[in-house]
């Protein structure tokens, strides 16, 4: 009798697990399916004049490089530039850029890049660096395009003058030429009010500044103004280079206001107007001459996708999956950015 309860008992704690181990799994999937890590098959259609879109593994381990799934024929890569500017981020990397950009470069098949923005800028470094490396590639003899989705400012923009020629949406928001620092807080009369002393030890007069317990002096003020300013020539000089306009041109525009699709056409800033697919024929065609290609050959000139896909960390899968990204996205904008270098973004 005791045998058999003990085996009843041994049984349905063996029943518990597995049911727990099951819900488990099905929550794990749940998650790693909304967060698109994992992917189910699903229909595709492509229409007469549009390439069919691939999304290729774009992998580079040592010396070895497996970039496309182009099967030896030729292609433009269409590149995603996304959200902030900057070292890496949920949305960009810096790193996986230049290392795409350099790996198509020394892939021949390879003949042009359309870069596919949708970002309001970032770190002057970073932004400046992806340009350097657009117009490396350019040297190269391929052709580098752009075309801006819903936003294409400051850095954004700034990456895009590499290129040959710029599409926009009709209902881009493009510009902001200008750079930013800051904001500086200087909180010395509430802390007062509060009874907070807050001390900082510094080497130098000027290595605290910008610290929330100290206010600016002019000096300091003269010195940040002057990173900004140094910046901003190095923004106009490129527009200008860009868009083979003159200095005194640029800086009429480049008071850092934003731009719809139809006033930077007007003002020389983008070249067309129109969807992605306007601007990839219109590629097609300019490479078709370039590259001595037969009519129907350039129509079947594939565009092949290259976007960088965050590997989102488990914990914090669990917590987005608990809260809810518009939660964290909220708790996340109420905060601010508080730009501690030079950026060419976009604030809104």
């Amino acid at each position: 009798m005791e045998e058999t309860k003990s085996k009843k008992k041994g049984g349905g704690v063996l029943f518990l697990i597995i049911v727990i181990v099951i819900a488990l799994l099905t929550l794990a999937f749940g998650i790693l399916k909304g967060f698109g890590v994992i992917k189910l098959p699903a229909s595709r259609g492509a229409s007469k004049n549009k390439a069919e879109r691939f999304n290729p593994v774009n992998i580079k381990i040592g010396d070895f490089s497996f970039s496309n799934f182009s099967g030896g024929s030729k292609y433009v890569a269409r590149l995603y530039i996304t959200g902030v500017i900057e070292e890496a981020n949920e949305f960009y990397n810096q790193q996986w850029l230049l290392d795409t950009i350099e790996s198509l470069e020394d892939d021949e098949n390879n003949v042009g890049v359309m870069l596919v923005i949708d970002s309001p800028g970032g770190a002057v470094y970073q932004a400046d660096e992806l340009y350097l490396a657009l117009r490396k590639y350019k040297n190269s003899g391929k052709q580098v395009w752009a075309y801006f989705k819903s936003m294409a400012a400051s850095g954004g923009y700034y990456i895009a003058c590499a290129a040959d020629s710029i599409y926009a949406n009709r209902n881009t928001m493009t510009g902001s030429i200008g750079v930013i620092i800051g904001p500086s807080i200087d909180a010395t009369v509430l802390l007062e009010k509060l009874g907070i002393k807050a001390t900082s030890f510094a080497s130098g007069k000027n290595k605290g500044m910008l610290n929330y317990n100290e206010p600016l002096t002019e000096e300091q003020k003269n010195i940040m103004q002057g990173l900004v300013d140094e910046c901003y020539e190095q923004f106009v000089s490129i527009v200008a280079q860009g868009r083979q306009k003159s200095i005194a041109e640029v800086k009429a525009l480049a008071d850092g206001r934003i731009y719809s699709a139809k006033q930077a056409k007007e003002n020389g800033l983008i070249d067309s107007i129109g969807t992605l697919e306007n601007a990839e024929d219109r590629m097609r065609e300019r490479l078709g001459i370039v590259l001595g290609l037969s009519g129907d050959e350039a129509d079947s000139l594939k565009f092949l996708d290259y976007e960088y896909i965050y590997e989102m960390p488990l914990m914090r899968r669990f917590f987005s999956a608990i809260v809810g990204d518009s939660l964290r996205k909220a708790i996340s904008e109420s905060l601010g950015p508080n730009i501690r270098y030079p950026a060419y973004l976009y604030r809104q």
